[in-house]
């Protein structure tokens, strides 16, 4: 419940629209329940006793409670319509933004495909419950009160009636809501798993179609969605039983009141048109119980949804902001002192273990290792998408914690294997590194990163369309995009996270050259290849998380094992080792 009051908090972005929608509900039912009693007085008095002033009157006071009833009716939909879009914008917006300051440990608890449900069918399920729950829970209650009230004024007798029906009412929902309320939590995380499946799918059907594996994709679909499919039938089984049981009860009452009162107009105790009243109240007030038990159900459903959401606003970040840290690096030294990592507190090892390092601004450093060493990670705690769990790291003698986030992130490029482009154009994706950057910088960067000779024979060059994800550019052409975007950061540190495993060896060599002529910044390379890391100043050579040894290719190539091995099996010795910094 507090979880959906949280939720529903949202609304006070919007006070006036939540203020007029209510008032208009209210006096729509108010103008609706006086309508009955004017036409008790139409029977009772203009037809039995032929007065045709009161019919006037009576009807004319009629017409105007229905017009007012209409209008307000419809000024409703207007302002329950801006109501609701704003809520679901303004909730929508403000759990993508909270997302948006997670680190990576704080994605970590959560699967992506349940985060997009979460942005997208949760937000939904509350939108439509406030659109479709504010009319019937503001009338049920005047038309129970109101209607059950007048009734007692016109007929104590009958109206006592009204109230057994209630408690009746009550237990059904009772039985109902407590079926059905566990579902809605499984069937939202059945949605999650159904969204997942769909996103590797597509994400992967290259390699789904080259393994000629669609039918195992298939039947893993198929199971996910049976899953939905089962849970969403078996809660609407249940939940459908309540319309009926309400219109048996709403039936029986209405029997009741007609056998009941059918007796007393035969005893003249009561006048015809003060029983179409009562029937009139009873079909109103039932109605109105019925439309807030369906409303019950979908906000019985909407607290599965809320506590889901309320999960993403209540997770910490685990690297808050500093807003008032430093702004600025100046030459982009780096120290690692004693650091060791692990990604979650519980975990039983270390991912890095001892990690010293200095690293001296604008050197450039290579980093070999073997798969699972933690190279990824190890450049990871320098832009703070992790933080150390001990030691320190250190930019230009201050720790990256005394830094503004904001600020250390675009003072550092990072170019990745798997890299990103966006839909759109070659432009739009470049201004990612500087979104002033003219057609001259842009082709600048390109040069740097050899992407230059391929974007004359695109059509449209910069403007060509990159299509979802870069599909229309191979992986090599995608890979230099990204290292020029990168470049246009004008970063004073940069990192390249095996960037150039796609190109060619000659294409690489000019592009780690073109960086490393680079007065001023210091260019960090992980690299499968030992000849994308022979030119730098710095080797560093990483096994199982802790650092085994340091030094240039020379100095490796004569006392380091691993850095022999590696050398001897992919360039066979051929390549002088004088040679090789040229």
């Amino acid at each position: 419940m507090n979880d959906l009051k949280y939720i529903l908090s949202y609304l006070k972005y919007y006070k006036k629209d939540l203020i007029i929608t209510l008032i208009l509900v209210i006096v729509e039912t108010i103008f609706e329940l006086i309508i009955p009693f004017l036409m008790r007085d139409i029977i009772d008095i203009g037809i039995e006793e032929s007065n045709m002033n009161q019919i006037w009157i009576s009807g004319s006071l009629i017409i105007g409670c229905a017009l007012i009833s209409l209008i307000t009716g419809h000024f409703y939909a207007r302002s329950n319509a801006r109501l609701v879009t704003n809520f679901s914008y303004k909730l929508r917006l403000e759990t993508f933004k909270k997302i948006q300051t997670y680190s990576f440990s704080n994605i970590d608890h959560f699967e992506s495909a349940s985060l997009i449900t979460r942005v997208t069918n949760d937000v939904q399920i509350m939108q439509n419950t406030l659109a479709g729950g504010i009319r019937p829970i503001c009338r049920a209650p005047i038309m129970l009160l109101m209607g059950v009230g007048l009734s007692f004024v016109m007929a104590p007798s009958i109206a006592w009636v009204f109230l057994c029906g209630v408690p009746v009412l009550a237990i059904i929902l009772f039985l109902i809501v407590r079926k059905t309320a566990p579902k809605y939590s499984v069937l939202q995380k059945s949605v999650d798993n159904v969204n997942l499946v769909v996103r590797e799918n597509i994400n992967a059907i290259r390699t789904v179609k080259s393994y000629v594996r669609e039918e195992f994709e298939k039947e893993k679909f198929n199971k996910a969605n049976k899953k939905v499919m089962d849970v969403t039938k078996f809660t609407f089984r249940v939940a459908q039983l309540n319309q009926p049981s309400f219109q048996l009860v709403m039936y029986a009452v209405t029997t009741c009141i007609l056998y009941l009162g059918s007796v007393a107009v035969h005893n003249d105790t009561l006048q015809i048109g003060t029983l179409t009243a009562l029937l009139s109240y009873i079909l109103q007030v039932l109605n109105s119980l019925m439309m807030f038990s369906n409303i019950f159900l979908l906000v019985n459903r909407s607290f599965a949804s809320s506590e889901r959401l309320c999960q993403i606003f209540k997770e910490v970040p685990t690297i808050p902001e500093n807003p008032n840290g430093l702004k600025e690096i100046k030459d982009g030294t780096i120290d690692f002192n004693d650091v060791s990592f692990k990604y979650r507190e519980n975990s039983m090892e270390y991912v890095l273990s001892g990690i010293n390092v200095h690293i001296p601004g604008g050197t450039s450093v290579g980093i070999l290792g073997g798969t699972g060493s933690a190279k990824s990670t190890l450049v990871s705690l320098i832009l703070r998408l992790y933080d150390v769990t001990k030691g320190e790291v250190l930019i230009d003698n201050k720790n990256v914690k005394d830094y503004d986030l904001k600020s250390l992130r675009d003072n550092i490029s990072i170019a990745l294997q798997n890299n990103v482009l966006f839909s759109g154009t070659i432009r739009e994706n470049l201004k990612w590194g500087d979104k002033t950057a003219d057609d001259k910088t842009l082709y600048e960067a390109l040069k740097m990163a050899c992407a230059d000779e391929f974007i004359d024979r695109l059509p449209g060059g910069l403007d060509y369309d990159l299509g979802q994800g870069g599909v229309n550019v191979s992986g090599g052409q995608k890979q230099r995009l990204c290292i020029a975007r990168a470049l246009l950061k004008k970063p004073k540190i940069i990192i390249f996270d095996d960037s150039t495993s796609a190109c060619d060896m000659e294409t690489e060599r000019k592009i780690l050259t073109n960086i490393r002529n680079l007065k001023g910044l210091t260019n960090i390379i992980i690299a499968q290849r030992i000849t994308s890391v022979m030119g730098a100043d710095m080797i560093i050579i990483l096994d199982n998380g802790t650092i085994t040894d340091i030094g240039n290719h020379e100095e490796l190539l004569a006392r380091n094992n691993i850095y022999q091995e590696l050398y001897n099996t992919q360039l066979g010795g051929v390549v002088n080792a004088a040679d090789s910094r040229k």
